[in-house]
């Protein structure tokens, strides 16, 4: 750690007061507690919201792990690991099962979190009725009537042009059977490793100045109609050409000098730990 900042770069005043609005928002599963957003050392829109909640939540003894879309290596990661370990010294790691907390960029990993961990997301827009409803005074008043008829209105529309709902991220969800909330940029396929999970999830939006959160064991259920219900993206019979996983979430690569397309796990260090251990197949929550 260099001693010239502060433990976790924030102020203790700072901290404190973003930590009583994640206690506020883990008593309220799903509801948005308005928070004052700090300045940070890198530009709104690349996860200052996320970066706050794990900055005024890490300890000493925490270790860190930081993904972008699923990846551990990208600027986004790579830079937000290098100035958390700058202002706190903690450790870092790309297993996703050695560390306490892990801060991330639309993904969850693959191996399912256990009670002692914490996953914080960054969240670019918090508001899950800012598609239907321009004012967030307006959208806050029916997150307060629990008059959610438009979000499944914009779904029924999506069925009627398309013939399915074509929603492929940020898929709106009901927590504990009150709050409609968006789990960030996720893919559909994450989405159900939300429901009844043993970790907690928080959730920071920097730029506008919520936090929110999924607490462990906690209904999480997306939208959907009984004869329209929720599904994941199929993956098929895809196979991880690095380490020959199946049935997990992939990202498509081509090579444009062969004409070919591959398929390697997102889940970088998921990918990492099962070629060393030889595996091909690692099942996840991914089916409702």
């Amino acid at each position: 750690m260099d001693e010239s900042y502060n433990f976790a770069f924030l102020d203790e005043g700072s901290k404190r007061e973003i930590r009583r609005a994640i206690i506020k928002a883990i008593s309220l599963p799903g509801y948005q507690v308005p928070f004052g957003s700090r300045e940070l050392p890198i530009g709104r829109g690349w996860g200052t919201g996320g970066l706050q909640v794990t900055l005024s939540i890490i300890g000493p003894e925490d270790t860190l792990k930081v993904i972008d879309q699923g990846s551990d290596d990208s600027v986004n990661a790579i830079s937000i690991k290098k100035f958390i370990s700058l202002t706190t010294g903690v450790g870092i790691t790309e297993d996703s099962e050695e560390a306490t907390l892990i801060q991330s960029r639309h993904r969850i990993p693959e191996i399912p979190l256990t009670d002692s961990q914490v996953l914080v997301l960054q969240v670019p827009t918090p508001e899950p009725l800012r598609g239907v409803e321009r004012s967030l005074g307006a959208a806050r008043q029916l997150h307060a009537d629990k008059e959610y008829s438009s979000a499944w209105l914009m779904l029924y529309e999506q069925i009627m042009r398309y013939g399915r709902i074509t929603l492929g991220a940020d898929y709106p969800v009901l927590v504990d059977g009150r709050y409609v909330m968006a789990p960030s940029p996720i893919p559909r396929y994450d989405t159900l490793k939300l429901h009844n999970a043993e970790c907690l999830y928080l959730f920071g939006a920097g730029r506008e100045k919520m936090i929110y959160a999924v607490p462990p064991y906690t209904s999480v259920e997306p939208l959907d109609f009984e004869d329209y219900e929720f599904d994941i993206e199929d993956m098929g019979d895809r196979t991880c050409r690095l380490c020959g996983a199946t049935g997990v979430y992939f990202d498509e690569m081509f090579d444009p000098q062969t004409g070919e397309r591959h398929y390697q796990c997102s889940d970088t260090g998921f990918c990492s730990k099962n070629a060393q251990r030889g595996h091909t197949h690692e099942p996840g929550i991914n089916s409702k």
